[in-house]
């Protein structure tokens, strides 16, 4: 009969197999109670392992979990049988020739052992481990192990912000999500828009959410332009509900990719209801929206101590004079805090001339910001009794966002 091969004399230049431990209801030693196990134990805790630490003291988090019951604490040195019937060790205690014993002790019982003072002389290496989203990212790089936290660190990033792609296929429920995807620059979605947006199926995209973002789609995915859903103005939005329900029920992930919030004036309930009456599981992810983002980014604080304690925001989609406005114009002309207009370009004519004739001073300052935190973005100053002027002659156009109020007179930034 062959005799199997003698372990190598040292480990540090060998290949390490990689493989997952399934530690749940079983015995795992840890010698040492020091900074090394304060970092190992949480993971091993929350593989399920029955864990014994044998260490005369330990750092106060690790004497925590002791008190806790979630592992037994032996308060004495190393001694040899320490490690029987264990799955896996991890020695890391400050006295060499205990952790060189209880190497070989793990040797002669094959169990897999790792050496915090000595990685040639394990049978086992710890990776620099991360996680995100179900997904734990295990690293390797033998001698190394600050670039292997780098790789790490990279990988789980780009996991959590969808800028890596590694969509879901066995566990992936279909269904919608209704992604803010912020005021236009690509790097102000949130890291779970993002995520989302990386795994979709097909995405229903408004023409002023992040446009950059869609190019980074793997080609398999399919872009549909929420304006140019057929059936006219009209039947626009029933049209798009109806294309969110019929890929969702044909078994596809679905974004619905909005600019800003899709609570903010962005129609988001509208097919949340339309989604929940169709029996369509619905995620709702906020965006940041550009009621606050695009005056931020043009230097326009929408609050300031001594200034504004308020700040509130309006749609200008429809004229004050509009049988169809819900808003209460004289109510807000009376306000001294900062009034925020969206969607209000074409209107700000009739908008200015109602605060003003309702009490507010025609000197109030304006900020007109368009195409804001976008490449394109520029800023309009004027006053209440000017805007309409100022913005006809700037020839701005939507999108853009009207900020009314002292906070508009600081400078921009």
């Amino acid at each position: 009969m062959s005799r199997p091969p003698a372990p190598p004399a040292s480990g540090s230049d060998a290949f390490a197999y990689p493989v997952g431990l399934r530690l749940s209801g079983r015995r795992v030693v840890v010698l040492g109670g020091g900074q090394v196990a304060q970092r190992r134990l949480p993971a091993l805790l929350a593989a399920g392992a029955r864990v014994t630490l044998v260490s005369p003291s330990a750092t106060p988090s690790v004497e925590a979990m002791a008190d806790a019951g979630e592992l037994t604490w032996e308060r004495r040195r190393y001694a040899d049988g320490d490690l029987a019937d264990a799955w896996y060790a991890v020695v890391a205690t400050r006295d060499p020739e205990a952790n060189a014993a209880a190497s070989a002790e793990a040797e002669r019982r094959r169990v897999w052992c790792v050496r915090s003072d000595d990685a040639s002389a394990a049978t086992a290496w710890t990776p620099a481990t991360g996680r995100s989203e179900g997904v734990t990212v295990a690293v390797l790089t033998g001698s190394d192990p600050r670039r292997s936290a780098a790789v790490r660190d990279a990988v789980v990033e780009g996991l959590r912000d969808g800028t890596l792609s590694a969509p879901h296929h066995r566990t992936r429920v279909p269904g919608v999500a209704l992604v803010g995807g912020g005021p236009g620059d690509p790097d102000l979605i949130t890291v779970r828009g993002r995520r989302l947006l990386a795994e979709a199926d097909v995405v229903i995209a408004d023409r002023l959410g992040p446009r950059d973002l869609l190019d980074e789609l793997p080609p398999y995915v399919e872009v549909i332009d929420a304006a140019k859903i057929p059936y006219g103005r009209a039947m626009a939005q029933q049209a798009i509900n109806d294309a969110l329900i019929g890929h969702a029920r044909a078994g596809r992930a679905v974004v619905r990719l909005k600019g800003g919030d899709p609570f903010v004036f962005g129609r988001g309930m509208e097919e949340a209801e339309a989604l929940a009456a169709a029996g369509v599981a619905c995620t709702v992810v906020p965006g940041v929206t550009s009621a606050i983002s695009v005056p931020a980014a043009a230097g326009v604080p929408v609050t300031h101590r001594g200034v504004a304690h308020e700040f509130t925001v309006v749609s200008g989609h429809v004229a004050p004079d509009d049988e169809r406005s819900l808003v209460d114009w004289p109510a807000l002309a009376r306000l001294r805090g900062t009034l925020v207009l969206l969607m209000a370009v074409e209107r700000i004519g009739a908008i200015a001339e109602t605060l003003v004739r309702e009490g507010r001073d025609p000197g109030t300052p304006v900020a007109v910001v368009q195409e804001g935190t976008t490449a394109a973005q520029r800023r309009v100053d004027a006053t209440l009794a000017t805007a309409a002027a100022a913005v006809e002659r700037a020839a701005v156009r939507p999108p853009a966002v009207i900020v009314v109020g002292e906070v508009a007179a600081r400078p921009a930034g």
